[in-house]
């Protein structure tokens, strides 16, 4: 069965009647088509561009409604809000400072415990014989100081003694020998035993100095390092018992008995959380309002309720990191509530300046790098553009320090679209 072609529609036969016309065309011909339909189109943006700038002029000439408020003088205050989080008067963490196997475990996480506590005590066996090693060491050492030091006293005296026999024993010859009653060489064998007994003696003797002899004053040094060693074993022996250096709460324990731990390695945590601190960061334009010991009203926002607390520090120094300063305020946790990292949000109304003329920070707009007024004249409804210079800003107003009296009316509302001279429509003020 043959189907029949379909038949177009008047505006598709137009279509194709225009196409084959144009195709019919000669190169030239073509050209010179296309050229006329550039022209008529360029005529068509031209024609509606003027429309609308005409249009525009139209809408330029209405009045333009803008809100108007009056220059008054008034404070000029300043809202700081500043936001941290709350952190534990002190945190203790209990590592182990020997290598060593842990015997038993005497904290529970959520256990309470005090300054002093034993918490963890690691195998003590291999300390306590070093402890004793050591404190024998010392014994003899003490023992070799009383016994050198009797030696040396009996060695003193028996030289001493023997030095004066032999002296005498020489005089006695020699008074002999003027007599002609003994030799020569007699006389020189006794004037040698009698040398011979001083050198023993001043051997013993050049040992003291102020009373004691240096072989003894070695003895006792040797005696202290003794005593100094037994002290270090002692205190090893006292580090292999963890306790507690305050009073908290455990919130951390990865220890358990049995387990073999490393030197530094931390097993429990102690929070003291009775005093919590939050620390805020305070830029420096506001640093001002605050001082150490001042009343602050803090928010705990999980909790939805006030705390009172107190400022008790403000770094005397820059974050050059943050550009601001730390301040810390304290608060009593007597109750328990506050926990460690809750946020806590804390707000301050600042008087910045007291009776100054101010307007709303709407009301001025900068252009071209000027601070900009647009001062209404009520007999015109016209608006003046007028430079102004501010001075501090509040939360909602700014001080005019020059350019603006006293009564004047200025817009605050559609800045955008005034300029000098424009016809407006005054409204009143928009509600704060």
């Amino acid at each position: 069965m043959a189907f029949e072609k379909p038949t177009l529609t008047g505006m598709q036969q137009k279509v194709a009647g225009l196409k084959d016309k144009f195709l019919a065309l000669d190169k030239r011909q073509r050209l010179i088509s296309v050229g006329v339909v550039l022209v008529l189109l360029l005529l068509l943006v031209r024609g509606c561009q003027f429309l609308n700038q005409n249009q525009t002029g139209k809408q330029g000439k209405q009045n333009i409604a803008v809100h108007v408020q009056d220059v008054q003088k008034r404070d000029l205050a300043k809202s700081i809000s500043l936001v941290g989080q709350t952190v534990p008067k002190a945190q203790v963490d209990i590592a182990a400072k020997y290598q060593g196997r842990v015997m038993n475990v005497y904290a529970e996480l959520g256990q309470k415990v005090a300054a002093g506590d034993l918490l963890i005590e690691e195998d003590t066996r291999d300390a306590a014989i070093l402890v004793e090693q050591n404190q024998h060491a010392y014994q003899e050492a003490v023992a070799n100081i009383q016994t050198n030091s009797a030696q040396l006293h009996a060695n003193l005296s028996k030289y001493k003694a023997d030095y004066d026999k032999a002296q005498r024993t020489y005089e006695r010859y020699l008074h002999v020998f003027n007599a002609g009653g003994i030799s020569k060489e007699t006389l020189a064998l006794a004037r040698q035993a009698m040398e011979d007994a001083k050198g023993n003696y001043d051997a013993v003797a050049n040992q003291f100095t102020d009373g004691e002899a240096s072989s003894i004053l070695a003895a006792r040094e040797t005696a202290a390092k003794a005593k100094a060693t037994v002290e270090a074993s002692k205190k090893q022996h006292s580090d292999l018992l963890l306790t507690s250096s305050i009073d908290g709460v455990v919130g951390y324990r990865n220890v358990e008995a049995g387990n073999m731990v490393s030197a530094g390695q931390k097993l429990l945590s102690i929070f003291d959380t009775s005093t919590m601190y939050v620390d805020y960061q305070v830029a420096e334009a506001d640093l001002p309002v605050f001082k150490v010991g001042m009343p602050l009203t803090v928010n705990i926002t999980s909790l939805g309720k006030d705390f009172q607390g107190d400022i008790i520090y403000i770094s005397p120094q820059i974050d050059t990191s943050t550009m601001n300063y730390v301040l810390r305020v304290s608060l009593d946790n007597g109750n328990g509530l506050l926990k460690g990292g809750m946020f806590a949000d804390a707000k301050l109304k600042d008087l910045v300046r007291r009776q100054v003329i101010t307007v709303p920070k709407a009301a001025v707009v900068t252009k071209n790098g000027k601070l900009l007024t647009y001062v209404l004249h009520t007999d015109k409804n016209t608006v003046e553009q007028r430079e102004v210079r501010t001075g501090a800003n509040g939360d909602d107003a700014v001080e005019i320090l020059d350019g603006l009296q006293l009564g004047e009316k200025v817009a605050t509302t559609n800045l955008a679209r005034l300029y000098d001279g424009a016809q407006v429509q005054a409204l009143a003020a928009q509600a704060e």
